[in-house]
Order: structure tokens, then sequence, then C-alpha cells
């Protein structure tokens, strides 16, 4: 991703009709259910994609890595199918295999919840401090693995305890191929389901997780989620405070290019969990132990209060 901008202090916007409601329940009027999220599996599926290498498209990590995940999926979902599609990276000029994995959570008609992280990693660590590492790819700790590795656990969750939504879960690959100064190359995975989803297919709300794993977890509104999608960021921070997750902080801060914007254009209401004050953030230091159970945990477990305590539509 890229972030395009940085605020700090509260931004305050007028909710525009996306055909959602925020809840406005007290704690004491009910309490939110709530399926156990397995922490520490979470964290292991997270360390079992950075055992693959870098996620990078055309690389066998990067081929190995998404077996994993469509068996993975497998497992739990009713559907899973891949959506591949050839891209030309726009630094290099290569042209490469990309593949969203697609899974759905119950298939008859009604409402629908879309979730979805992204599992390849970035080719070049541009933003390490040694110049010498810049043309390497980073691990991907955070940076991917960690909204992979939440999102595994919650497939895990809903098979054993099925919603009364039904979801998709979705992995975008060529989220990380962009070239700074150009936010359009970015979200490669993202912008090809966007453009190709069905007409008919409009989930009343989506999350997307990025860099949620860091160990000092500090989650702010992204200003594009709380610009386009208000009613669902209000819901989601309702949440967690409800569930007295402290990391979730009522201001905003960034405002990033994300798999979220393309959902965003096509009228998703889809917002972004994201913790971008993270200081590996495309270096090669994003390894497993920057991230913790812990902060997998926290977001995990606000991701399945909103699927199991869905708003009135």
């Amino acid at each position: 991703m890229r972030v395009l901008n940085r605020w700090y202090g509260s931004v305050l916007l007028l909710a525009v009709g996306i055909g959602l409601t925020a809840c406005q329940d007290r704690p004491q009027e009910r309490e939110l259910m709530v399926p156990d999220f397995d922490a520490q599996r979470a964290y292991r599926l997270l360390q079992k994609q950075v055992e693959f290498g870098p996620r990078v498209p055309g690389t066998p990590a990067h081929e190995q890595c998404l077996q994993f995940l469509e068996d993975s999926l497998k497992a739990f979902a009713d559907v899973v199918k891949r959506q591949s599609f050839d891209y030309t990276i726009h630094k290099t000029g290569e042209t490469v295999r990309l593949t969203n994995l697609i899974s759905s959570f119950g298939t008859e008609p009604g409402p629908r919840i879309l979730l979805a992280a992204h599992w390849d990693s970035r080719p070049w660590a541009d933003q390490d401090p040694d110049t010498a590492n810049h043309n390497k790819p980073i691990p991907g700790a955070n940076d991917g693995a960690s909204g992979v590795a939440v999102l595994l656990e919650i497939a895990r969750v809903l098979k054993n305890h099925p919603p009364p939504v039904g979801v998709d879960i979705v992995f975008f690959d060529g989220e990380d191929l962009g070239s700074e100064g150009y936010p359009d190359t970015y979200a490669a995975g993202a912008q090809y389901f966007a453009k190709n989803k069905s007409v008919h297919y409009s989930p009343f709300l989506g999350i997307l997780l990025d860099m949620i794993g860091d160990r000092d977890l500090q989650i702010y509104r992204e200003v594009n989620s709380v610009r386009y999608a208000p009613a669902v960021v209000d819901l989601v921070w309702n949440y967690a405070a409800r569930l007295g997750i402290s990391s979730f902080y009522p201001e905003s801060r960034h405002e990033v290019m994300d798999d979220h914007v393309p959902l965003l254009r096509v009228g998703i209401p889809c917002i972004n969990i994201i913790d971008f004050d993270y200081p590996y953030w495309h270096t090669l230091q994003d390894t497993p132990d920057k991230c913790s159970a812990e902060s997998l945990a926290e977001v995990g477990r606000v991701v399945l209060a909103v699927i199991y305590n869905p708003p009135a539509l």
C-alpha cells in the first residue's frame, strides 16, 4: 500500500447513505456474541507464510504459498475459487501471473460481508535504512501475512459456528507491486476484482485487514474509510470499544491507497483496518518477531463481533 497523506486529530465527516446504520447500543444493553479466536494458531499461520520466503509473484515461494492458502480455505469454506490474470509491473515491465483467492461461507441469497487481505509481499525493501537492500524482497510478516493469518483463523471459526450472514473472504494478490508516485499501480488484485465482479454482488460492508500484527498495535481511523464508509468505521470502532480493546483509536491519522480503495470506487463500503505506524514497513526487518499473537487476536475478535452481531439492515 501507499500512504497518501498524514492527518493528526479528529476528522469529522457527514455519513452519507450507504445502506448501513451504525449500531448505537451501549455495552450494558446487550453482550456481543464473539466466538473464541485462537491467537496462537493465528500467529503460527503468520509464521507459516513467512517460512515460504517472500511471496513475490513469479517465484516458487509465491506459488507454494498460494497452494497452502487454497488448501487451508478449502478445509473450511463452502466455495473456493482462483481468480487469475496477467499483470505487467509498472516498475520493471515484467508480466507476472497474479491470483486472487475467493472463498464463500454460505451461498444462499441474503446479506453478505466481505473480508479481505493481501497475500503477496513487496519485491523491493525500498524503505530499508540500508540502501543496499532496496532491491531485495521483504519477508512481509506484518505487511501481508498478518491480515491473512487473522482471516484464516476466522475461516475456521466460521466453519465451526455458521454465521448469521453470508461471508466472503478474499485474498488479494499484487497489492504491493506499486511504484512510488503512481498510486494506481498498487492494489492490482483488488482493482481486477472490482472491475470483474458481478453487478449482483453487493456486500453491505467490507473490512480490509493490513498490517495488523504489530506488537505495539495502534489502529487509527484511515482517512479514505472515514470519508467514504463512515458508518462502517463507526460500527467497527463501537464494537472495539465495547470489547474493551484499546488499540483502536478514535482519531484519523493516515490516508492510504490500499485494496479497499478499488472496492469503494465500485460502491462497496469497505474500510481499512491498518496500523501504518510500523517502523519496519517495506524493510527486511518485517519479520515475525515484530508481531504478536495478542495483536492478531484483538483485531480478530473485533471482526468476529461484526460478523456475529451484524447491524440491522
